[in-house]
């Protein structure tokens, strides 16, 4: 009996990049399903729509990251698990968080 084993899969595009899960090491992330949840963030745009009810009094000029992309991060670190908000630093550096 021949036993088949898929060793790649492809995921839809995230812009230009290709979005590929495989089983040969490289960069790996352990947070794989944040790029589900970055598409779904995508589609249905949440962190969008509380930016625009969230007043934002901090000065322009001295702003590294607008709101909703701090709520966008903040929601996809809570729908990996990582719901304390102190992970953000590392996260920022794995490959799945990244892409999304």
């Amino acid at each position: 009996m021949t036993e088949h084993i898929q060793t790649a899969f492809s995921f839809p595009a995230v812009g230009r990049k290709e979005v590929r899960a495989a089983f040969d090491e490289g960069r790996l992330t352990s947070d794989a399903g944040v790029m589900l949840l970055a598409q779904a963030k995508r589609r249905l745009g949440p962190a969008e729509r509380l930016a625009e009810c969230i007043a934002d009094p901090r000065d322009p000029t001295r702003t590294a990251h607008a709101v909703s992309d701090i709520l966008r991060a903040r929601v996809l670190a809570i729908g990996c698990g990582y719901d304390d908000g102190n992970d953000l630093d590392t996260l920022h550096l794995d490959p799945g968080f990244k892409l999304a």
